[in-house]
This record gives C-alpha cells, structure tokens and sequence, in this order.
C-alpha cells in the first residue's frame, strides 16, 4: 500500500486559511465549544472577548519567558512551540511540545505568572486570548469552563506521563505515537510527519540521553517500524508501536 498517496505529508507551518474574522479555523482549540454554545467568532465581539493573531514567530524567538505576568493563554495556529525552564545551573529542562490547535500558558492561571518559557521551534502563528475576558465569558459557558478544565487536566497528565520505570524503547515508542495521535486529531498525517524538535529536546523532555534516542530511532528503521530522513518521519507499523507504547499510554 502506498501511504504516501494516502496520507500526504503536511507542513505544520503552513496556516490554515479557512479562518477569517467571521469564523474560527477548524484547528482551533476552541472552536468545537463555543460553536457547541451556539456562539460563533463574529458574536465574542458582544462579549469584548476579541481573538488576536499574533507572529510570526521565527526559530528561538520567545512566546513568553518565565516569571512575566500573565494575562493570556494562547492557541497555537501554525508551527510547534516548545515549554521549558532553565535551572540555577543553567541546565534546561524540557516541558513539552505544543503542535496547531493546542493552548500555551494553562499552567500561569495559578500564579498570575509564567511558570516557564515558551519559544518557537520553527515559524509559529498564534491565537491570544485575554485570560481575563475567556474567565468572564466561561461563567456564561459552562461548556466552555468544563473544556478550560479538561485542557488543565490534561496538561497536568502529560507532565507526568514518563514519570515511571519505563524502558527507552517505551519512551521514544510513546512520545512517537503521541505526536501521530495528536496531529490525527488536527487533521494531519498520523503516519507521516516532521519532527521539528531536535534530537536533544525530544531526549530532554524523555529523561535520556541523547545518544540513547538516536540509538533507539536507528534500531527502530532496522527493525522497520519507521522510516527516518532527516526529520521526516514515516511510521511503517503502526500495531507493533502500539503495542510498545501500551504502558506508557494506556490505550
């Protein structure tokens, strides 16, 4: 079978151009409720709850930096955005990696503050929304409160998903088939896809060393689970995946 054909590859950069003033693009994070609630983008108007464009932002440029006030959450519309913090020895510590239709700055509504930094892994387009007004507009939207919640709670759950005695093999198996589940649920190629972290990230943010992710991927195309060039990744056998990543993932 020629995937391929099938499932073309789509460059995550690219922005969606079916959102305008008047409707939201359909990888918005929140276009689902607030549709749901009968509530259209022309309408948040009434509500002075405006949805800005924001970018682009280039390669290392900053979203926010740790420890700034906050005063939005952001959507992000095109391009991966990368979470981190940076510890007194100046060592970084990755949090995660956020692909379009997926929201940024959850983890500020404690504080009132950026708990950490978020910055552009390629050319990145965003969606703001003033916390603020969102807060106001969720005690109309009771449906939009809910979402608001099951977006924290699931910040929360992938923050500790690799908290446990898993084998590399399991890591590189889940993080792999966690991004193929997440761009699927935007739309994207489930099988074929750019990784546009690093190396060094991806083992970052899985507590390993680099040299045992590189070693794991290399072991990966040989046993022919994925087809690596480059960055651009094709996964041959979605079932024996699966299978490797069933601890992590649970499903």
């Amino acid at each position: 079978m020629n995937t391929r054909a099938i499932f073309p590859q789509i460059d995550l950069t690219i922005v969606s151009d079916d959102g305008d003033d008047m409707k939201f693009c359909t990888t918005c994070a929140f276009s689902q409720v607030f549709l749901s609630e009968g509530v259209d983008k022309s309408a948040l108007r009434d509500f002075h709850l405006l949805v800005e464009h924001e970018g682009p932002f280039q390669p290392g440029d900053y979203v926010f930096r740790e420890g700034r006030p906050f005063n939005a959450i952001a959507a992000v519309r095109a391009g991966t955005v990368k979470t981190f913090l940076v510890d007194r020895h100046g060592r970084e510590q990755v949090h995660g990696f956020h692909l379009p239709g997926e929201i940024i700055g959850l983890n500020a509504i404690d504080g009132d503050r950026y708990p950490c930094n978020a910055v552009a892994l390629d050319t990145v387009m965003l969606c703001r929304f003033s916390f603020p007004k969102m807060a106001l507009l969720a005690s109309r939207l009771p449906k939009l409160q809910q979402h608001l919640f099951r977006l924290m709670s699931r910040d929360i759950g992938n923050a500790s998903m690799y908290a446990g005695d898993y084998s590399a093999d399991e890591r590189v198996a889940a993080f792999l088939l966690g991004l193929s589940r997440r761009l699927a649920a935007r739309g994207f190629s489930p099988l074929r896809f750019r990784l546009t972290m690093s190396r060094t990230d991806i083992a970052n943010y899985l507590r390993q060393a680099p040299e045992t992710v590189s070693r794991v991927l290399r072991r990966f195309e040989r046993d022919n689970l994925l087809s690596i060039k480059r960055r651009e990744v094709e996964i041959l056998d979605m079932s024996r995946l699966e299978a490797m990543a069933a601890s992590i993932l649970r499903n």
